[in-house]
């Protein structure tokens, strides 16, 4: 995400026992002043002390310009498999919580927990994006903060089913009028009739000020792998339940990331590897009609790629942080910046 300083600020996980999504893991971040071409020593945001917080979605309080930072919790011992399956107490189960920054991400307040205003009776599962969430810019809303996210619900009483399922999880949004001093719950989609199964949302505003949403379809039996639909009341409704988007058929089941750039007439981007089957080969995506329809634009590198996260940097450049690497798509956490015209075409940038 970009500060109103016009620092480059990229959150990450920091697992310090291995790989694995649950274990000690720290939230970490690194700034930088120059738009991404050097970065400072790494600095830890939110401390799990031997647990995991995760899923960093940063947003701007565009009052005060503080950063504001809203995360998932829960604790070490606790696998995303056995939270899906009931078998885990609140306390250590998946929690919501919020921090902020005044000093342009410097340092970050102790994690405030606002899990009960968000995140329903019942649910098991939860996670906040990953990735940058929105401040909204026009119309009613403005100035609104909306953070992607997504769900599990337990199965009904007397189901033979674990929750287990993929078709349990749904997507939801939780936002602030306050600047993220409190929150509420948005949208909630609870179809759960496998068809979609959203998980992992990103959001973008679009000039009109409506919301896109983008999802990661996790394993569901419509066709393609990514999901979308829109709000037009800043994300306390969704249009239309998500519905495959077929201009994104060659995204395999992973996190993706949104931009939008330009006032009307400008470009909704997205990112995300571009093979169906596998996380390789990442790369960008533009549509010049709100996400009705994309065309792929630029492909990264032919290495192997995962969850990214987009920024726009100035006029003319935006950034991609993504995974990467030859043998693992988590090899490493790359920063490219990459010219704006390269994933726009002609027109398609800032007005």
């Amino acid at each position: 995400m970009r500060t109103p300083a016009g620092t480059v600020l990229a959150f990450a996980e920091g697992r310090a026992a291995g790989g694995g999504d649950s274990g000690a893991i720290d939230i970490v971040v690194r700034r930088s002043e120059d738009g991404g071409c050097t970065w400072e020593p790494q600095r830890i945001a939110a401390d799990g002390r031997g647990d995991t917080r995760g899923n960093p979605a940063p947003v701007v309080d565009p009052r005060t310009g503080d950063v504001v930072l809203v995360s998932s919790f829960n604790g070490a011992e606790a696998t995303e498999s056995r939270i899906l399956a009931g078998q885990v107490p609140a306390a250590r189960g998946r929690r919501v919580f919020v921090q902020r920054s005044a000093d342009d991400g410097r340092t970050f307040s102790a994690p405030r927990e606002i899990t009960a205003q968000v995140k329903r009776p019942g649910w098991r599962w939860y996670a906040t994006g990953p990735g940058h969430a929105v401040t909204l810019r026009h119309g009613p809303h403005a100035g609104r903060l909306v953070v992607p996210a997504n769900h599990s619900a337990a199965p009904p009483e007397g189901s033979a089913d674990t929750g287990r399922e993929p078709r349990y999880y749904g997507a939801h949004a939780l936002y602030s009028d306050d600047g993220g001093r409190s929150w509420r719950l948005g949208f909630v989609d609870d179809t759960y009739d496998g068809q979609v199964n959203a998980n992992e949302s990103a959001v973008a505003e679009l000039p009109d000020g409506r919301l896109y949403f983008s999802a990661r379809d996790q394993l569901g039996n419509g066709p393609g792998n990514r999901a979308d639909t829109t709000s037009g009341d800043g994300g306390l409704s969704i249009e239309r339940p998500f519905a495959p988007q077929p201009a994104l058929d060659a995204v395999p089941v992973v996190q993706g990331s949104l931009l939008y750039v330009g006032g009307p007439g400008g470009t909704l981007l997205f990112s995300a590897p571009s093979v169906p089957d596998a996380r390789v080969a990442p790369a960008l995506w533009s549509s010049r009609d709100g996400g009705l329809t994309f065309t792929r634009t630029l492909t990264v590198s032919g290495r192997k790629g995962a969850y990214s996260d987009l920024v726009q940097l100035d006029g003319e450049t935006i950034g991609l942080l993504h995974e990467t690497g030859t043998k693992s798509p988590y090899e490493t956490l790359e920063f490219r910046r990459v010219p704006l015209a390269a994933v726009t075409g002609p027109g398609g940038g800032p007005a």
